[in-house]
């Protein structure tokens, strides 16, 4: 075992008042939960083999941000958990990554699905990502388990990361399958659908489409005028609208199926990976190692196609997670009722 990590000062005053107001929260307005009943059934398949007697009455805590994605593997994991006997508080739909990454580190939650790209550049504080899948969840993993005590257990599939996707009636007029393909779309017509934020940073759009050689604001490459601005929801009907050519997409959302959009191959791996990966809190794991065989099986049928159809189920048809997630691990053979 490593020796604890030692707080500073200004980090033990910051996570105890997020601590506080956490509690308050939720005491006045069910702050940080998403609410509703998570069902429970006994575990099967490959889970049944797990010993998890050390789980029958443990007590835990999960979380995860409020947006469908994390909501739904946040609802996969209280529902293993409590198949295998724990007793689990629902912190699931916190708002925003910095409050529930500040609830983890203080402990008020002890695990929740992380994407490995968030943890390395938005919270370890890097520039730049690293290439290849693994390679960067290895760097995310010794960092935040040398500086923050947490333990990124092995990553899913599925990587949530940027991409731009086009109609279908474009991909066949182009012929385009990959990032490399833009420069096959006349200038006029190398339109883009982006956020705000996206548009300026140089890890986003501008430094994309310099990295495919077709430079923001040149002649021959895209010009301002070709770039339109829009919240992030609305990027997908104003793609699918024809507002534009190129629409800003997070390659595991679920509009992505119901609008039938093609999402375009990054190639020179110039974004970086979001593969999701279930972190637990050192303490917690080491007194509860059966939660990385409970979570290793689900967690390798998690891909992008996976995904991409239990968000549309939920961001599309309008179910709730808790039950898309049952019924996911049902089908898989993971849990029966």
């Amino acid at each position: 075992m490593r020796p604890p990590r030692t707080t500073s000062t200004p980090a033990r005053l910051l996570t105890a008042g997020f601590t506080l107001t956490l509690a308050a929260g939720l005491g006045a307005c069910g702050l940080g939960t998403a609410g509703g009943f998570v069902p429970s059934g006994e575990l099967a398949g490959p889970l049944a083999e797990v010993d998890v007697e050390g789980l029958e009455g443990a007590e835990l805590t999960i979380g995860s941000k409020n947006f469908s994605e994390n909501i739904l593997l946040g609802k996969m994991a209280i529902i293993l958990l409590k198949s295998a006997g724990a007793e689990v508080t629902d912190l699931t739909n916190i708002p925003g990554s910095s409050s529930s990454r500040a609830a983890h580190l203080d402990g008020a939650i002890d695990a929740m699905w992380e994407y490995t790209g968030t943890g390395w550049i938005n919270y370890l504080g890097n520039d730049k990502p690293v290439k290849g899948e693994q390679e960067q969840y290895e760097a995310v993993r010794e960092a935040d388990l040398e500086q923050n005590d947490l333990v990124w257990l092995p990553p899913a599939p599925m990587n949530n990361t940027y991409s731009f996707a086009v109609t279908e009636s474009v991909q066949q007029e182009y012929g385009l399958t990959t990032l490399a393909d833009i420069t096959k779309v006349p200038v006029a017509e190398r339109t883009f659908c982006v956020e705000s934020e996206f548009r300026n940073r140089s890890d986003g759009l501008t430094g994309m489409l310099k990295a495919y050689d077709a430079p923001l604001g040149t002649p021959q490459g895209v010009p301002e005028d070709n770039i339109q601005s829009y919240q992030t929801g609305a990027i997908y009907a104003a793609t699918d609208n024809g507002n534009c050519t190129f629409g800003e997409v997070f390659t595991t959302d679920g509009r992505i199926v119901a609008l039938d959009l093609t999402v375009l191959e990054d190639t020179a791996e110039f974004f970086p990976n979001y593969n999701v990966s279930f972190v637990v809190r050192e303490e917690t794991l080491e007194e509860h190692e059966e939660i990385a065989d409970l979570i290793a099986p689900v967690s390798e049928e998690l891909t992008n196609e996976v995904l991409l159809e239990l968000n549309a189920e939920i961001d599309v048809d309008g179910r709730e997670p808790a039950d898309v997630a049952f019924d996911w691990l049902e089908s898989e053979g993971f849990v029966t009722e």
